[in-house]
Order: C-alpha cells, then sequence, then structure tokens
C-alpha cells in the first residue's frame, strides 16, 4: 500500500459522501458537517504549502485540463440536454457551455497563476518605532472559502485555481444545471492536488444538489471564514441575508458606455460594438448606452446600424428615439432598411430599463447633456460594477475615472475587459461591487487577509 501523503487529512477521508446519499435533513446536516471539518484539517496544510508545491499543482492541472478533453465534452453534453430539456434560457445555456476555448483558457488561467509570484506570507510596511520594535503587516490565507454559484462550469476550475495558489481550502457548490460538468472537473482538481502532494480535500465540490446543503454550508462559521456567491440577483440576495459569516458579492451588471463630446467616433462605434455584442451574458456586458448631446446626431446612427446587423433591441429616450427615427433611414441603405422591423427595434425606454441588467440583446440609449450628467446618471441608475467613458478628452477622463463610483473605470476600451484572466489575475472568483475587503475582480490578494507582525529584541513597554 502507497504510503499516505502528510498533507491528506486520513481520518476524514473515511467518511465518504457516497455513503450519506440519497440526502435526507440528517444526512445533509453530517455530510456538511463532514466537509467543513475537511476543508478545515485541509486549510492548514494548504497554508503551509510551498509555493513550488503550489504550482506544481496548477501547472498539473492546467495539463490535465487539455488530455480531458473527450471526457469533459460528454459530461458538459449531459448537461446542456437536460438544461435545454428544462427551457433553461438561452443565456444561461451559453454560460453552460464548455467548450474547447473555455477550456483553454482555464488551462492558460492556472499557467498565469503558476507563473505569478507568491504572495503568502510577504510582509509589508515594516517600521521602526521608537520603542525599538519594528511593526508590519504579512499576507496570510483567509482560511476555508465557500463559492456557491450557477451555470457557469469554469468557475470550478477558477475557483480551484485561485484556492491552490493563494493557500485556502475551497468547498465548491456549482449549480444543479452543471453538476456533471462540475464533478468532471473537480475530479481533475483532486488528482492535480494529490500529484503535487497536497490535500485531495483542500477543494471539494457539493456533491448533492440539495439547496439545504448550501443553508448549512453559508451558517458554519466554525469552519468557513468566507462565502462568495456568483449567480443570479435571486441566489446572491439569498446568500447575503442568510449567511453567518461574512459574503463577497456583487448583485448586478449595469454597466454603462459613455460616448463623450469630444471623442473618436471610429473608436467610440468599434467599442461600444464590442462591449455590447461580444458576448451578451456576461456580467461585464455593457447595458447601458449615454451619448453627449454634441455628438448624438452623428454617433447614434452609426451605432444603430451596427446594433441592427446584431439584433439589438435598442431602447431609447425621447431625444434620441427621435434622432434615429429621423436619421437612420439615410445611414441604412435600402435593402438593409427594408431587412429590419423599426418599430421592434426602436423602442422607448420605460423607467425599469435605465438600471436593467438585460444579459442579451437589448440595450438602453440615452442622451445627455454632457459629462456632469453622465456621472450623476451613472452614479444614479448603475450597479458600481464597470463602466467607461469614450473621449478624447484627458481632463473629461480623469473626472470620470475618480467621480464614477464603480469598481472598474475605463477609458476609451471595452466594459467587457472586467475580468480577473484578463486584468492579469490569472482568474477571478467573481467581480465585487462592494467597498470592504475586495472590489472589482478579486484574484489571489482579494483571497487573502493581513495580520500584524511586531519583530524586538528584548523591548519592554514602559
Amino acid at each position: 500500500m502507497a504510503k499516505a501523503s502528510r498533507f491528506e487529512p486520513a481520518p476524514l477521508q473515511r467518511r465518504s459522501c457516497a455513503r450519506i446519499c440519497p440526502m435526507n435533513a440528517l444526512n445533509i446536516a453530517e455530510y456538511t458537517e463532514t466537509l467543513g471539518l475537511q476543508a478545515k484539517a485541509a486549510a492548514a496544510l494548504m497554508a503551509s504549502a510551498s509555493a513550488a508545491i503550489k504550482n506544481k499543482a496548477l501547472r498539473t492541472l492546467a495539463r490535465l485540463l487539455r488530455e480531458s478533453g473527450e471526457p469533459l465534452a460528454r459530461a458538459n453534453a449531459q448537461d446542456l440536454a437536460a438544461a435545454e430539456a428544462a427551457g433553461l434560457a438561452a443565456p444561461l445555456l451559453d454560460r453552460l457551455r464548455l467548450t474547447p476555448k473555455v477550456i483553454e483558457t482555464c488551462a492558460l488561467g492556472c499557467e498565469q497563476l503558476a507563473a505569478m509570484p507568491d504572495i503568502i506570507g510577504e510582509i509589508i510596511g515594516m517600521t521602526q518605532q521608537e520603542s525599538g520594535i519594528r511593526v508590519g503587516q504579512m499576507r496570510v490565507p483567509i482560511g476555508v472559502f465557500c463559492m456557491v454559484y450557477e451555470s457557469r462550469p469554469n468557475v470550478t476550475i477558477e475557483a480551484a485555481s485561485l484556492s491552490i495558489k493563494s493557500g485556502n481550502a475551497a468547498i465548491l457548490r456549482g449549480g444543479s444545471e452543471a453538476i456533471h460538468s462540475n464533478r468532471a472537473l473537480a475530479e481533475l482538481v483532486v488528482r492535480a492536488l494529490q500529484e503535487a502532494g497536497l490535500p485531495g480535500h483542500g477543494v471539494q465540490l457539493v456533491q448533492t444538489t440539495d439547496r439545504a446543503a448550501v443553508g448549512r454550508l453559508i451558517a458554519m462559521a466554525q469552519y468557513v471564514d468566507l462565502v462568495i456567491p456568483r449567480g443570479g440577483k435571486g441566489l446572491i440576495e439569498r446568500i447575503s441575508a442568510e449567511a453567518r459569516v461574512p459574503v463577497i458579492k456583487h448583485l448586478d451588471g449595469n454597466c454603462h458606455s459613455y460616448v463623450d463630446e469630444p471623442c473618436d467616433l471610429d473608436l467610440a462605434v468599434k467599442v461600444v460594438d464590442n462591449a455590447k455584442t461580444q458576448k451578451f451574458s456576461p456580467c461585464n456586458a455593457t447595458e447601458s448606452l449615454l451619448v453627449a448631446r454634441g455628438v448624438a446626431q452623428d454617433f447614434l446612427p452609426r451605432m444603430a446600424a451596427v446594433f441592427a446587423t446584431r439584433g439589438v433591441q435598442m431602447r431609447c429616450d425621447a431625444e434620441a428615439l427621435q434622432i434615429l427615427k429621423e436619421k437612420l433611414p439615410k445611414t441604412l441603405a435600402g435593402q438593409a432598411l427594408a431587412a429590419i422591423n423599426v418599430e421592434e427595434f426602436l423602442q422607448p425606454a420605460q423607467e425599469s430599463d435605465w438600471s436593467e441588467e438585460y444579459l442579451a440583446p437589448i440595450i438602453s440609449v440615452k442622451v445627455v447633456a454632457g459629462l456632469d450628467e453622465a456621472i450623476a446618471w451613472i452614479n444614479r441608475y448603475g450597479s458600481h460594477h464597470t463602466d467607461a467613458i469614450l473621449t478624447t478628452d484627458q481632463r473629461h477622463a480623469r473626472r470620470f475615472v475618480r467621480e464614477v463610483d464603480s469598481a472598474s473605470c475605463m477609458v476609451n476600451t471595452s466594459t467587457r475587459f472586467a475580468d480577473g484572466f484578463e486584468y492579469g489575475l490569472g482568474a477571478e472568483i467573481g467581480i465585487s461591487t462592494d467597498k470592504f475587503h475586495a472590489r472589482g475582480p478579486v484574484g489571489i490578494a482579494g483571497l487573502t487577509s493581513l495580520k500584524w507582525v511586531v519583530l524586538g529584541e528584548g523591548e519592554v513597554r514602559s
């Protein structure tokens, strides 16, 4: 018999998930208790692992992902078939797909994390005090985080890889619609951990889809240090209301792109097109378009011509609607105009549109007087997620990034870049619109805490 790894909490391994299925209330309580005990034991070992061991696990996981295309595709096909039969909405189906490109992105994220410096144990801000002591802060893992998420199976790898790099243990609970995909991915994570000599329980996937398990996990303050919900508004509101441990969250992704005066109109059309249509379902897609009155007559018809070809409905305020109804026929050729239903394509906006996260080919459009009104509008109706300005005036750009109260503020680029991988974080555990602890894409640093370190040479306080 092979010798057990020193990282494996062996006494807890005997309590198998399979032995307590099917689930009832008593079994759920026992099962979640086991998950918590195993995570707590693994957390101490994950925190003490060297950078070399953690990086080996990440590179191994990247390799296993690339080698497992066929079994992952089969598992994902099961989930997609069940979701389509259940009538799952198109944006959610899109999020559920585990394509070769998605798998490769996950593998690259693991490798990117492995190549990054290990920040665990670094001491910052060390200063000498008059008493003679030296005082600084050390970056340490949070401990155990519980992630509750929907639809996207790639989150299993993103969460697992960040857990490994940050020296935390993780309990992952994906949605029932992705259970087969998540199980297949979680098996690869366990293999990677064990091959590197880390505890297999360092990352655990909740094997039951019973919602009662979530209620138990988010209340287990004795084991879980942080909860991260990632999914629809209903899920996040429930977790925020019921959790007895700290929560990192965002409720909506109503992202704005503001076309300023002055601006490069060609650049603005290109960027807004990408921000809205590159992918409709992510939370960083632009849902609201603001246009300065001074450029609206020129910009709006050009933008509408692009949206018409993309099948994006525009829900406009009265001024934008009037401009488009007058100018769009001149912008589109006769055949192109005949191919669209203008009455369906151009709709008057309702009050609810200004704060809506569509996750669909729909965008709200408003003409504003200029920068002041744009900033005030975003701070009122936005979700504090990601907002962008398209401008050639650097003073306007500086004011926008200073005064817009959002986790990410962008200048002359697409809101779709609000992503941990694109920010060079390797991966993200989610995007936080909270203002405490972590804000924006949450990477390694967002899964750590700081503790004080005091160094002395026999000093005593007088």
